[in-house]
């Protein structure tokens, strides 16, 4: 089954046919120009693979129409701003789609972040992510590449030791006890957790069991760059990149944060939940 980001990367892919006939050179000489290889502009145009905003650049200027590059990376976000189901994403299996944020997360300086119901993915174990995705392929009935999913989430983390970049991160105090894998692995999860707290490239804060909010936890939201959105859902991941969106969820993110507790104080809730689990 064809993807919804397939289908606007193939998109994406005719309009850079569509430059490189203007220009008035064929694959081969257009490849010489831009000095890739060949491949690499078949794979773009065919969309087989997803170009990156540099490649965009390089594209519109060998094309010679500069003024178009705006254009192209329009497009570019344009493949993550949608409505995308869980089942029709996870069709392609478990490593696309890890593979789908790493793009993403690769373009971005600051990640804002919040779940309400699970350890954000940046920051999970193997084992944690090996339940959390085996879970959900049974319950979507999608393809099953668990072990491909947890190298790809795995690799996504790279990104937390990387300088220039800066993690902010807000969980609910019960995504500390939704169990996803045995209690032995659980609690290495919650070590790990804390273990973050004082990284120089996150900063993590937890709302308390009682807080009172202006607010229900509801969806988990990552805020990218402050340029796009990934909203969960039961069924789909929502991407919006609107400056209405946009506001609405740091508002949000903001109200989230009043709320929090960071340092000592996460830490100690999450040593709080981390005791409360039987390894029996």
């Amino acid at each position: 089954m064809t993807t919804d980001f397939q289908l606007a990367r193939e998109a994406l892919g005719v309009r850079l046919r569509e430059l490189r006939t203007e220009a008035g050179l064929n694959g081969k000489e257009f490849a010489e120009r831009i000095g890739w290889q060949r491949s690499k502009v078949s794979r773009l145009e065919n969309g087989k693979q997803t170009a990156t905003p540099e490649d965009l650049e390089a594209w519109a200027r060998a094309a010679e129409s500069p003024g178009d590059a705006a254009e192209l990376r329009g497009r570019l976000r344009g493949l993550e701003s949608t409505y995308r189901s869980w089942r029709r994403e996870l069709s392609g299996g478990h490593r696309a789609v890890q593979e789908g944020h790493a793009f993403q997360e690769a373009h971005a300086e600051t990640i804002h972040i919040f779940e309400s119901g699970i350890i954000p993915g940046i920051f999970q174990t193997a084992p944690y992510a090996r339940g959390v995705l085996t879970d959900v392929s049974i319950r979507l009935g999608t393809a099953r590449d668990i072990e491909a999913g947890v190298r790809a989430r795995m690799r996504r983390q790279e990104a937390l030791y990387e300088p220039g970049r800066h993690f902010h991160a807000l969980m609910w105090e019960g995504a500390l006890y939704v169990v996803r894998c045995s209690g032995e692995d659980m609690a290495a999860q919650l070590d790990r957790l804390g273990a973050l707290i004082g990284l120089d490239t996150v900063t993590l804060g937890v709302v308390p069991f009682g807080a009172r909010t202006p607010f229900s936890p509801k969806h988990g939201f990552w805020i990218i760059d402050d340029r796009l959105v990934v909203a969960d859902t039961w069924n789909a991941e929502v991407w919006l990149d609107s400056g209405k969106d946009l506001a609405f969820y740091r508002k949000m993110w903001q109200l989230i944060r009043e709320s929090a507790v960071f340092n000592h104080q996460a830490h100690r809730l999450i040593h709080r939940a981390r005791a409360s689990i039987d390894l029996g």
